[in-house]
């Protein structure tokens, strides 16, 4: 039993230490819980409690150089249920206030005669993080309130699904955050406030700490509505007593799909100040709030398959196929795996009996492996074309890749990047009007796009387009044949060749393609911030005839040109190396920031190596893996700022 305990104070100290340190998840919430359920049943039956147990402690506390501030009052954790006769009894003859329990970062923000002051993270409750300069910049927090006494409230910072969505979108795919909840941690904690403002993080005020100067009503509903009154947005609440409880929960159990806000759950807590005042605390949680989980409705059920799927982007997605079952109302038979760290995680082999539910009575997924063969084998071609696949690194552990670019599940994708402004750069070609000239054969593969003129006819009578839309677009393509090498190195899509290093890979061999296709893998290596699993990718993906073939067969189309390169006689960043991670707020973006160094001389590389100069990251103190790299090889680590005034470059108006 000890050793229990103690395995099981370690498992759940380190999932802390990811969630609160690191904005990252070792489990899910569902798995925490279980684990901290057992934790405190053994201590309860052993009387063992260990000093570091997560069961008296709070949180951890944040790494980061923000200003460390001590809170006036502590905020504590709270007891939890999945019963709702449990919440009866806590309310007995009381009223109480139901709301949402956001799935966010909690702020305490104080206001002095009408301005905000102060913003502080909970950090481990005790002592918190400094974040005024980003709440200046949330969505809807006012920075002037008609109150001119002193105030303090806490309330939860909160980045929507929808604003989640359009930012994962725009990172690579091994920087995408897993959930908004880790997202919104790292933005509230950037040094850099633009972050956070083009992040629309949102705040709700959930209680009010003090009121010095104002006339307080004893309710806490009423002090939700005086604070919607002076300009702030509040948590969605209800007011219940012990009879309403029941039917009160189910109203926000039917809302929880239309939430596009993350919740896990609800809270309660008395609506009576002084009620709740007189009841004090335990050493973890207060005695006036409770928690209230969704009691996951739980299926045994038998693992029959794991289903593959590749997307667009190369990334093969484990799926779970199992004996169908019901779950919250609907009949489930299939839930994502999400990523091959959690494949192995759950020891999943066919035939396993496994139990399944639906996180936030939504999303299926898989709870545990009641058998743990560890059977499922991870595909070593990608199950729709056959190509190589490969394991990657990313923020959320590992994922599967298929590294052929030809894939058929890739080919919309594939067209689409061909065609983009710092490939191709041909206007006209949407991403539905590639799939649509998919569909009607007009493009089979990107060659044919220089060949879409036999199909004019055909063309101009699809519907959205004319005689004016059809020749804009030949006119468009015709302009394009004119590219640079690097341009069209980037176009053709081979795996870990972005654009910048598509410029390195042809200075390299003088922009002689015909030297690159025959380039072997130990002369690929030799280029600045090239791995071997860069010079593998190229070297494999010039070794493939069908490559080939189509190479050559829309070279016939194109007229290569060679990028002149001007560079500053004075130039100090000239033979220097440069590696640029992160948001820009300097720079329109960090295409803009690159150009500025290579037009000076400077090289910029995806991966920080010993032959790197320099690291430049707005977050110059994050826990990235980067900033890591850097710190280990002794690499300094500028901002932009840093950047302009050391290099006296800066960005063009």
């Amino acid at each position: 039993m000890v050793k229990r305990i103690k395995e099981l104070t370690s498992l759940l100290n380190e999932a802390s230490k990811a969630y609160y340190q690191k904005d990252s998840e070792m489990m899910s919430n569902q798995e925490y819980d279980r684990l901290y359920d057992e934790l405190v049943a053994l201590e309860k039956e052993s009387g063992i409690v260990l000093a570091n147990s997560p069961t008296q402690r709070v949180g951890y506390t944040v790494l980061s150089n923000l200003k460390k501030v001590k809170h006036d009052s502590p905020i504590l954790s709270l007891d939890k249920t999945k019963e709702t006769d449990k919440l009866k009894s806590f309310l007995g003859d009381k009223e109480g206030i139901l709301s949402w329990k956001l799935d966010g970062l909690t702020i305490v923000l104080t206001y002095e005669n009408g301005e905000l002051v102060q913003a502080i993270t909970r950090g481990n409750g005790e002592i918190g993080e400094d974040v005024t300069h980003n709440a200046k910049v949330f969505a809807n927090v006012p920075l002037h309130i008609g109150f001119k006494g002193s105030l303090v409230l806490r309330g939860e910072g909160v980045i929507s699904y929808s604003e989640f969505r359009r930012i994962n979108k725009e990172l690579a795919e091994e920087e995408a955050y897993k959930n908004p909840r880790n997202l919104c941690s790292g933005t509230v904690r950037q040094l850099n406030s633009e972050i956070a403002a083009k992040r629309r993080v949102q705040f709700f005020a959930f209680t009010v700490v003090k009121a010095e100067g104002a006339e307080r009503s004893d309710s806490k509903a009423e002090n939700l509505q005086w604070l919607k009154n002076l300009g702030f947005d509040v948590v969605e609440h209800r007011l219940i007593s012990a009879e309403t409880a029941e039917q009160e929960v189910e109203w926000f159990r039917d809302h929880v799909q239309e939430n596009d806000i993350a919740s896990d759950g609800l809270v309660l807590t008395f609506d009576s100040i002084s009620y709740s005042g007189s009841l004090g605390r335990t050493a973890k949680f207060p005695k006036d709030s409770i928690a209230f989980k969704w009691a996951d409705e739980m299926a045994e059920t038998i693992l029959r398959e794991v289903e593959w799927n590749t997307s667009r982007t190369g990334l093969m997605n484990p799926i779970a196929i199992f004996d169908p079952v019901e779950l919250e109302g609907s009949t489930v038979s299939r839930a994502s795996v999400h990523n091959v760290s959690i494949l192995k995680e759950l020891k999943l082999g066919i035939g396993d009996r496994i139990k399944v539910y639906k996180a936030n009575m939504i999303i299926p997924q898989i709870s545990e492996n009641l058998t743990g063969s560890s059977t499922v084998e991870i595909p070593e071609k990608c199950l729709v074309c056959g190509g190589e696949t490969q394991i990657k690194k990313q923020r959320d552990g590992e994922a599967l890749y298929c590294t052929n670019p030809e894939c058929a599940a890739q080919r919309i994708q594939r067209l689409n990047h061909f065609v983009s402004r710092d490939a191709m750069n041909i206007e006209g070609l949407s991403e539905e009007t590639l799939k649509k000239f998919l569909e009607k054969g007009f493009i089979d593969q990107y060659p044919d796009i220089f060949r879409l003129n036999r199909f004019e006819k055909e063309i101009k009578s699809l519907e959205g387009f004319g005689e004016k839309s059809y020749q804009n677009l030949i006119n468009s393509i015709e302009k394009s044949r004119d590219v640079e090498l690097p341009n069209f190195i980037y176009a053709l899509g081979i795996d870990q060749v972005g654009l910048r290093n598509a410029k390195l890979l042809c200075g390299k061999f003088e922009y002689d393609i015909e030297g690159i296709k025959r380039a072997t893998e130990d002369e690929l290596q030799s280029i600045d911030g090239f791995g071997a699993v860069i010079a593998h990718s190229i070297s494999h993906y010039f070794k493939d005839d069908s490559h080939i073939s189509l190479l050559e067969d829309v070279l016939e189309y194109l007229r290569i040109k060679i990028p002149i390169i001007t560079e500053a006689k004075d130039s100090l960043v000239k033979g220097l190396t440069f590696v640029v991670t992160g948001d820009v707020t300097k720079f329109s973006n960090r295409k803009a920031l690159t150009q500025a160094i290579e037009a000076q001389g400077g090289k910029i590389t995806g991966s920080v190596t010993k032959k790197t100069d320099y690291l430049i990251n707005n977050d110059v103190d994050s826990s990235s893996s980067k900033n890591g790299k850097a710190k280990e090889l002794g690499i300094p680590i500028i901002s932009e700022d840093d950047f302009i005034l050391k290099f006296n470059i800066t960005p063009a108006e």
